[in-house]
Parts: C-alpha cells; sequence; structure tokens
C-alpha cells in the first residue's frame, strides 16, 4: 500500500493561509485548555480545589496567567551570552508547531467549493519530517541553558540533549514497525492503512514504546529530570522570565499536543471513528471526523496529567536504564518480529500473526522485567550493612552524653 498525495498541491494561496492559521490556532486554544485542565484534573487527583476565581469556574486563569507573563519585566542575567539567550525560546517553540503541519486532521472536505483535505501538507517522508523537526527543538533548550551562563540550567540542558538522544532510537524503531506495516511514510497513507485494524492493536508493543518514548521525549513526569526542582533549582529554564519563560512553556505543552496527535495517527486510526461509531453512516466523513481527532488527542494529553499525579520523578540513571536496556531492545526484537511476518505473509496478511506475535513479545519483555527485579530483590536482601566501626561508636556515645548535659 502506497500513500495517495494527489489531493495535495492544488489548494489556492489563500485557502492554504487559512488552513496554517487554523492549525495555529488550534494548536493555541489546545495549549490554553490544556494548561488549565491539568490544573483542574490535579487538584481533584490531589483533593484540592484548583483555580476557581478567575471567571467562571475558574476559566479565564490560563488566559490571566498568559497577560501576566506578557507584563513581567524581562531580566536578562548580567553573564548571559544576550544573542543566544533570546533566540533559545524561538529555537525551542517554531519546531514544536512546524512538525504539526503533516498531521492529517480530517478526511476531504469542501471550503467555499474547494474540495481539500484536513491537512495542511504531505509528503512521502511525513513521519520522518516531524521526528526531525521535533528533535531540533532539543537545541533550544541546550543554547538556553548554556547561554543563560549558570551551573545548574547548563546541567538541565545537558540532561535533556542526552534525554532526548536516548529516547529518540526507541520512538524511531516504533516508526519503523509502522513503516513497514503500511507500506507507506506519509501520514495519510498510514491512516487510510488502518482503516480495518488500528495499529495500536496490530503493533502493541511499538505502540507501548512509542508512549514510553513520548513522554520522555517531551521531559514530562515521571521523565522531567531537565527541570528537576530538588536537583537543578528549576532546571534549563532557571534565568528566564517574561514572555521568553512562557515560550518555554508554550514549546513543552505544544510538544506535548504534537506527540500526542503523531500517536493517534500512527497507531489509533488517525481521524477515523473508533468502533462502534465507525459502523454508522458518515461517521468518517465531513467535519465530524475532526471530533475523532480532537477526542483521541485529547486522551493523550490527560495520561500525560495523569502520569504526572501518580508516579514519582525517576533517578536519572534509572531513566537511561529504561531507554538503552528495555525499550530499544524490545524495539529491535519485536522489529525483527514485524519485518519476517512481512516477508515472509505478504501485504495482504491476516493481523492475527501480528497480533499473536506482539502477545508473545510482551509477555517475554515482561518475564525478563520480573527476572531482573527479583533478582535485584535477592541480591539487595543478601548484602549484610557493614559493622560500625569502634571509634564511630564511641564518638556517638560521646555526643549522646555531650547532648545530656
Amino acid at each position: 500500500m502506497r500513500g495517495d498525495l494527489s489531493a495535495f498541491g492544488h489548494d489556492p494561496w489563500w485557502l492554504i493561509a487559512a488552513k496554517a492559521v487554523a492549525v495555529f490556532a488550534f494548536l493555541l486554544l489546545t495549549v490554553l485548555a490544556a494548561i488549565l485542565a491539568e490544573r483542574k484534573v490535579l487538584a481533584r487527583m490531589q483533593m484540592r480545589i484548583g483555580p476557581n476565581r478567575v471567571g467562571p469556574r475558574g476559566l479565564l486563569q490560563s488566559l490571566s496567567d498568559g497577560i501576566k507573563l506578557a507584563l513581567k519585566e524581562g531580566i536578562v542575567p548580567a553573564g548571559a551570552d544576550k544573542p543566544v539567550y533570546l533566540i533559545a525560546p524561538v529555537i525551542a517553540v517554531v519546531p514544536a508547531i512546524l512538525a504539526f503541519a503533516v498531521i492529517p486532521m480530517g478526511p476531504t472536505v469542501s471550503i467555499l467549493g474547494h474540495a481539500t483535505p484536513l491537512q495542511l501538507t504531505d509528503i512521502p517522508v511525513a513521519v520522518l519530517y516531524v521526528l526531525a523537526t521535533t528533535s531540533v527543538g532539543v537545541y533550544g533548550i541546550v543554547l538556553g541553558g548554556w547561554a543563560s551562563g549558570s551551573t545548574y540550567p547548563l546541567l538541565g540542558g545537558l540532561r535533556s540533549s542526552a534525554q532526548v538522544v536516548s529516547y529518540e532510537i526507541a520512538m524511531a524503531l516504533s516508526f519503523a514497525a509502522v513503516f513497514v506495516t503500511a507500506g507507506t511514510m506519509s501520514t495519510s497513507g498510514i491512516v487510510a492503512a488502518q482503516h480495518k485494524v488500528w495499529f495500536a492493536v496490530l503493533l502493541a508493543p511499538s505502540f507501548l514504546v512509542y508512549v514510553t518514548a513520548m513522554v520522555g521525549e517531551t521531559n514530562r513526569a515521571p521523565f522531567d529530570l531537565p527541570e528537576a526542582e530538588g536537583e537543578l533549582v528549576g532546571g534549563f529554564h532557571t534565568e528566564y522570565s517574561s514572555l521568553k519563560f512562557a515560550m518555554f512553556m508554550l514549546a513543552e505543552y505544544v510538544n506535548m499536543t504534537t506527540v500526542s496527535a503523531l500517536a493517534t495517527t500512527l497507531f489509533l486510526g488517525g481521524w477515523q471513528a473508533p468502533w462502534p461509531m465507525s459502523m454508522l453512516d458518515g461517521a468518517n466523513s465531513g467535519w465530524l471526523p475532526l471530533v475523532w481527532f480532537s477526542a483521541k488527542v485529547w486522551g493523550f494529553l490527560f495520561l500525560f496529567i495523569w502520569l504526572r499525579a501518580a508516579l514519582p520523578r525517576l533517578r536519572y540513571d534509572q531513566f537511561m536504564a529504561l531507554g538503552w536496556k528495555l525499550l530499544i531492545p524490545a524495539s529491535l526484537l519485536w522489529m525483527l518480529v514485524v519485518a519476517t511476518l512481512a516477508t515472509f505473509g505478504g501485504p495482504d496478511q491476516s493481523p492475527a500473526p501480528a497480533a499473536a506475535a506482539g502477545v508473545a513479545v510482551l509477555a517475554l519483555v515482561t518475564g525478563i522485567i520480573t527476572w531482573r527485579s527479583r533478582r535485584a530483590r535477592r541480591r539487595a536482601g543478601s548484602v549484610q550493612p557493614p559493622a560500625e566501626h569502634p571509634r564511630v561508636e564511641r564518638n556517638i556515645t560521646a555526643a549522646e552524653d555531650y547532648a545530656d548535659v
């Protein structure tokens, strides 16, 4: 199956501009709503009230926070490299917005008499374009930490670069399984290939690896090591304020929206209606698929919020071990299985063998994790604590006697 790109490249300039503005507005409104939803949901999960003062039920809280940041004084540290310091937030936020250009949000519709797909553009290597643009955003984080002229922001930026490199390998391997199964790298072609079975079912190990990698890619809890407050004060954006800090926050939430939309496109059928809604006439035509697409994206955004509320932050060695020792080997093993099934099964193969192989790989990985954790617990139980030195005991006794006096 190959992606059909004949529907793209024929729109008038005004329609292209209108779709670009619509995508930008969709991202901005999603960010404002996601920030408010995160504060509300976290408050409910932690049995707090949350924002409820600005506007009815606190609905204008995100807007007021944005206005407050815009009106605050912008401070540039004395030791900062000013040009790089000012351009770093722009480098962080622009690639996150550009990556959304190839995300299909709906089928072909009619806009003022012009038939056009609800997608800004598509190319034969669209998913690689998304991977490339999102990886450029880490330069903004690294440069922001370095240009601040402070130690802790620099450490946060270096952590972020190591984190993105590690987890993009596993993410790319999960993409490869989708490419082999769909037979195309264009996003519209991948959505069309999931008309019968979603790849989240057919390629379950790739889906789980991608969901884990996308949380690490966006520096979100429990993988928010580049901005660990207890270790790095505030991370790479410690020395930023006003609109420059707001742009870093915008980049984080736009990245969350982009990776969620990419997960929807690659694994959840894109804009296609979920079962049993897909059995209804007209469920996958007109403007209604935009509702299905938005609902799936918000499902992943809720997952980001849920993870932040439920899980503690990992240690850095645990985080890197998860990527290099588990996700990458599991992705390689699963990619070998997918390539073998594609070679011997042909393009019209039944989804049953791939699903059974996915279950077997998941069971194998789960067994390895369980075995390793049990072995670690046995080793921890067999290690005896070292006996204290007599001189230490005498010092403790003397200190206690002195405290009693």
